[in-house]
This record gives C-alpha cells, structure tokens and sequence, in this order.
C-alpha cells in the first residue's frame, strides 16, 4: 500500500528516535509492492543527503520526501498535502499524531499508526493526543513496558496497542571488526549516552561514582564516556570529586566505524538509565558479543537476559560497582551473547512490521 511515515527527523541526530524511524523507512519500502509508493515528511531535518538516504530506501518505491527545517505549519501544510493517494500514514512521534488525525479526517479512508517510543508516551496526554491516540488504527509500542504505560494514560483499545520491539540497523552491523582479537591492556567499561542536563536519567553519574569501587575490585579499569551535551562539566567535576581522573576518559562524539570500535575494544557496556523505552545501543553492544550492565527500569529488562548482562535498581550506586566488578570478571559467552542480540535483526523486524501492518 502506498505510505507515508512522519518523523520528528531521520538524519539531524543518531539519537535512538531517528535510528529506529530509518529502519521504519527501510521496512516500509522493502514490502512496497510494484504498484506502491513510499514518502516521508522529517520536522527537524533541514535537507536530506542521498548519501545518509540511500541505505534505506530503493529509489523506484520512495516517491517524495520533505525536510521541514523545524517549521511546524511546513510539516502541516506537507502532511495534509503528501498524505493524497495514501491509503497509511506511520507516525513516528504522538506529538505529531494530531496532524496524522487531522489528515484522516480529510482524507476518508485513510489510517494511521503511532510507533510509541519511550518518555514521550509516558505521561499523560493533551486533548488532542488524546483524540488522535483514539482514532489510530494501531499503537505500535516499542516494549511492553511504554505499552503499560500508554494504556494507564488513556483508555484505549488493548487490541489496537501492540507491542513491536526496535531492531538491529544492518547497516551498522559489526562486519569486518574482529571483537576477539581487539585487545586493551586493561579492562574498559563502555557508556555511550547524550551527555545533556535533561538526559541525566541515563546514570551516567552513577558509574562515575561507582569507579573508586570498582577500582578496588578491579584495578585499572578504565570507563570510557562516548557522547557530548551540555552536561560534560558537571559530569568531569564528579570524577574529579571522586578522585578517579586517571580512571574515565570523556571520548566526546564518535561516527558510526568509531562507535563499532567501542563496542570491539571494550570488556563491558553500562547504561544504568531510568528511562529507557528499549534500549537500542544495548543490542549494538550485544551484537559485538558484550555483556551490557543496565537499570532494572523502562524497557532495559525486555532486552537484557541473564546470558547477555546484568540488571541493577536505578541510583543503587554500591550495586551498580558490584555488578561492573562481576561483569568484569565474569567469563561470558560471546557467542551466546550474540544470539540474544539476533532476537532483534532486522529481518525479524521485517517481518512483524508486514504481520502488522498488513491490511
């Protein structure tokens, strides 16, 4: 059928919203049929490269796009305009469901999903996210946990609210980088996290407060910070308050090959974050064999098996030491670790998009 997908945007950032909108792109023109188009309208994207485009979509399917450049009546009058001839409109974000809604009611016949993320749907909802969330033909949930949360919010169908969890990118698979012969002299603990004040549930102080422990436990351990935002002063002030600047390394911000050397070079990943709707950057990290150390909160424990990391109670800084120590020291199957990260590859996400979506 002839889409449409809405994205607060797909390229200006590599946070876990665009990452999972992209492969949304990929898997609605991968199951267009010949006679099918695919558009897109981006909110915050101010142009689209064909370079960044080019793995995620096949040029006989995606018909138009628009980037809005953070204009809002741009994105409306483009939605209301491109959503002609369109029998779906995918939704990437409920701050943009009314706009879906507003177009079905232009357009009799038309439908339109909601991919229901993290925080964003986790709270209650305005009168018209609240009228458009009623009238979504499916709620597309990205864990179990942003589905219970949705359905406290507002009385909806449980039928109709989904869950579909977030897959893999293969564009950003570990191929040619050889995790067992990466080694380091010292063992490394990886976080990669936006390093901004409003984000600070993601634990990223806690691990820094954690290393004098973990130190003792493990010497020379190294925890290496992947990741920028106006939180890193407050952030560097912390390690110098606990005495471990020997011990964290800020790498700032790194592409896509250098983030997949991360993964290869470090022993451990840890995210100990509150508010994870799924926890993407935890199956890249499994997918390079690594055990991940995450929050007992949000999505995390829908990802996280015993076989692939450890789970922690949020801010329980002594427990999260331990379970870095632990981790440390554990001998983990690599192999074992993988498989739970293929439990979300991208041709499982293909294929329950086309059950879910199918007419």
């Amino acid at each position: 059928m002839n889409t449409l997908l809405l994205a607060p945007e797909l390229f200006t950032t590599d946070s876990g919203i665009p990452r999972i909108l992209r492969l949304y792109l990929k898997a609605l023109c991968d199951l267009a049929g010949p006679d099918d188009h695919v558009r897109f309208i981006a909110l915050n994207d101010t142009s689209v490269d064909s370079a960044d485009l080019r793995p995620y979509s096949l040029p006989d399917v995606l018909e138009r796009w628009e980037a809005c450049g953070r204009d809002k009546g741009r994105f409306v009058r483009n939605t209301l305009g491109l959503s002609s001839g369109i029998k779906l409109i995918v939704c990437g974000h409920v701050a943009q469901l009314p706009v879906a809604w507003l177009a079905s009611r232009l357009r009799p016949g038309l439908r339109y999903a909601l991919v229901a993320h993290g925080i964003e749907a986790w709270r209650p909802f305005g009168f018209w996210e609240r009228r458009a969330l009623k009238g979504a033909w499916r709620v597309l949930c990205v864990s179990e946990f942003t589905r219970n949360e949705i359905l406290k919010n507002v009385q909806l169908d449980p039928a109709r609210v989904i869950v579909l969890p977030n897959a893999l990118d293969p564009n950003l698979h570990p191929d040619g980088i050889d995790s067992a012969h990466i080694t380091t002299s010292q063992p490394v603990i990886l976080a990669v996290s936006r390093l901004s004040a409003s984000d600070n549930y993601k634990g990223i102080d806690h691990l820094i407060a954690a290393m004098p422990a973990v130190l003792a436990a493990a010497p020379g351990t190294k925890l290496r910070i992947v990741g920028r935002g106006d939180d890193i002063h407050r952030l560097q002030n912390l390690v110098r308050e606990h005495r471990v600047d020997a011990a964290v390394e800020f790498a700032g911000y790194v592409d896509d090959r250098q983030l997949r050397h991360e993964f290869a070079r470090c022993t451990v990943f840890a995210l100990p974050s509150q508010k994870e709707g799924f926890g993407l950057v935890y199956l890249e990290a499994m997918s390079h064999g690594k055990p991940c150390i995450a929050a007992q909160a949000g999505g995390a424990p829908e990802v996280i098996t015993p076989e692939s990391g450890l789970l922690v109670p949020y801010g329980d800084v002594p427990a999260l030491a331990a379970a870095c120590a632990n981790a440390l020291s554990a001998s983990w199957d690599a192999a074992a670790i993988r498989a739970c990260a293929a439990r979300f590859s991208y041709p499982v996400f293909l294929a329950n998009v086309k059950r879910l979506l199918a007419a």
